[in-house]
């Protein structure tokens, strides 16, 4: 196992502070765990170093980091680990004193535990030690004969999952993505797990967990083979299995790229600025969504621009959604679109089960945040332009701070004039914002500030003149004098309903 290894395990999510590439390939022999100032006497070369920095401190001598990392360097460490938990981060003279005797830098953060890290190594070098060339351990010939025939036929996941473990008894296994959605379980499986402890397990719960390997895999969708028992299953044979179902995952991942440009043409069509319905249809025959019930558009996006991983967020997402078809594709701006079918029953709850699951996607993907709008139902192909349309409106209100938990948003969401406004595009916002507001914003430094905070208190105790002054520790005809001056320099009557709601989404314009 070499350093670089480590940042690759999904459940350690660990971070890289300093390193090359030549330090990342270094073969690691064992693990210590130290907070003492001079470890050098308790360390083996080819060691990793795991460390709570207890020993420094913000105010300390500056020399016990230097004497730290120096020592390591002598015994021949090849990675210091550093805890964040103690400091909050990894502090900043460390990672320069590494850097300066070539020793790597690795992050860890607070919810990951030490025994967690040192587990991981361990399991992985006695891993690979079974693998060596022996008589013991390994997968008998018949039954890897059979599983690649099975595989070459085309089995299921599930299929080959139920194969491989036969010959063991069935232990309960199941093959989960990083998200904690269930691919497949075998029959000693009996329930499917929860998404949620499902992706509490493959970030390293109890039992043993071995991530397959498949070029296609991303953060969200993954695939690791978890069983609930630790040391049921030699680590070779388990290895073997994985590698196994990691063919199989390669293939699957090819035949869904050849579906690319399907799904591709149809979010263009969709989204074309002159709706074409006979292309649509078209479109959605070629993606095997001819004929449905009903269909909603779901749009994700980065809160800012910029390659975010939304197209693989939003299509783990939606695999957790039962019975429904898709097809998902990039579109403009780093922005990710699906357009999903389902039954006339189901258009409903798609909002709430993406809800449900969001959270779950979102703490599998690195450091963006990443928020989704959801349409109503469209009864045909007619409507999609429209649910686009409402998707998008849905998007950027919740990008723009409209509340939601799960930071994905419906029509149905924006019960308020301040959702309502918030998905309105800024660019048009500050425009409506300096039209109806400029006058007092204009009326001095001290002054429009003062005018727009009595307006904004005014409006929040619904014009009661007796409140606002005793809210702003005024007399209430300090009030009457400045709602007359506001009124005089917006052109507006606050005695008018009209006019009140006219700077009321004024003021919610920011």
């Amino acid at each position: 196992m070499h350093v670089g290894h480590l940042l690759r395990l999904d459940r350690l999510d660990l971070s890289l502070v300093w390193g090359d590439e030549a330090l990342l390939g270094q073969e690691i022999g064992g693990v210590t765990a130290t907070d003492l100032e001079d470890p050098a006497r308790f360390l083996q070369p080819g060691e990793i170093v795991l460390s709570g920095l207890v020993w420094w401190s913000r105010d300390g001598d500056p020399g016990k980091t230097e004497r730290f990392v120096s020592a390591l360097r002598e015994a021949g460490a090849v990675a210091l680990l550093a805890g964040e938990e103690t400091h909050g981060e990894v502090p900043r003279e460390l990672a320069e004193a590494c850097r300066v005797h070539r020793v790597a830098l690795i992050a860890v953060p607070a919810h990951t535990a030490f025994r967690t890290i040192t587990e991981a190594v361990y399991l992985r070098q006695w891993s690979e030690l079974s693998r060596r060339p022996t008589d013991h351990f390994a997968l008998p010939e018949n039954v890897r004969v059979d599983l690649d025939r099975a595989l070459e036929n085309g089995a299921t996941a599930g299929e080959l999952l139920a194969r491989a473990f036969a010959h063991l008894g069935t232990p309960a296994c199941h093959l989960l993505t990083s998200s904690g959605r269930t691919v497949a379980r075998t029959s000693a499986a009996r329930t499917e797990l929860p998404a949620g402890r499902a992706a509490e397990l493959v970030r390293g719960g109890h039992g043993t967990t071995v991530r397959v390997e498949a070029d296609g895999g991303t953060a969200y969708d993954g695939w690791h083979l978890h069983l609930p028992e630790a040391g049921q299953v030699p680590p070779r044979v388990l290895q073997e299995i994985a590698e196994l179902l990691g063919r199989r995952r390669r293939r699957e991942d090819r035949k869904r790229a050849a579906t690319g440009a399907a799904f591709a043409e149809l979010v263009d069509a969709v989204a074309a600025p002159r709706f074409d319905a006979h292309r649509v249809r078209s479109a959605l025959a070629s993606c095997g969504l001819g004929d449905r019930d009903a269909y909603t558009v779901v749009v994700a996006a980065p809160e800012t621009s910029g390659d975010s991983g939304a197209l693989a967020a939003l299509t783990e997402a939606l695999r957790h959604v039962p019975s429904v078809a898709f097809a998902v594709a990039d579109g403009p701006g780093g922005e990710a679109m699906a357009v999903v079918a389902h039954t006339r029953d189901a258009a409903s709850g798609m909002r709430a089960r993406l809800g449900d699951v969001w959270p779950l996607i979102h703490a599998c993907g690195p450091d963006t945040t990443l928020h989704a709008g959801v349409s109503g139902p469209a009864a045909g192909p007619e409507g999609l332009n429209t649910a686009l349309t409402q998707a998008r409106y849905a998007l950027e209100a919740v990008r723009a701070g409209a509340p939601s938990p799960s930071r994905v948003a419906g029509l149905g969401d924006l019960d308020g004039l301040g959702k309502l406004m918030a998905g309105i595009p800024v660019d048009v916002r500050n425009v409506y914002r300096e039209t109806v507001l400029g006058p007092l914003l204009g009326a001095g430094r001290g002054s429009g500030t003062m005018l727009l905070e009595t307006l904004e208190v005014f409006l929040a105790h619904d014009c009661s003149w007796a409140r606002t002054a005793e809210a702003l520790h005024v007399h209430v005809n300090t009030v009457h004098y400045r709602i007359e001056r506001i009124e005089a320099l917006t052109g507006r009557d606050l005695s008018r309903l009209d006019h009140k709601v006219d700077l009321r989404a004024a003021l919610l314009c920011h």
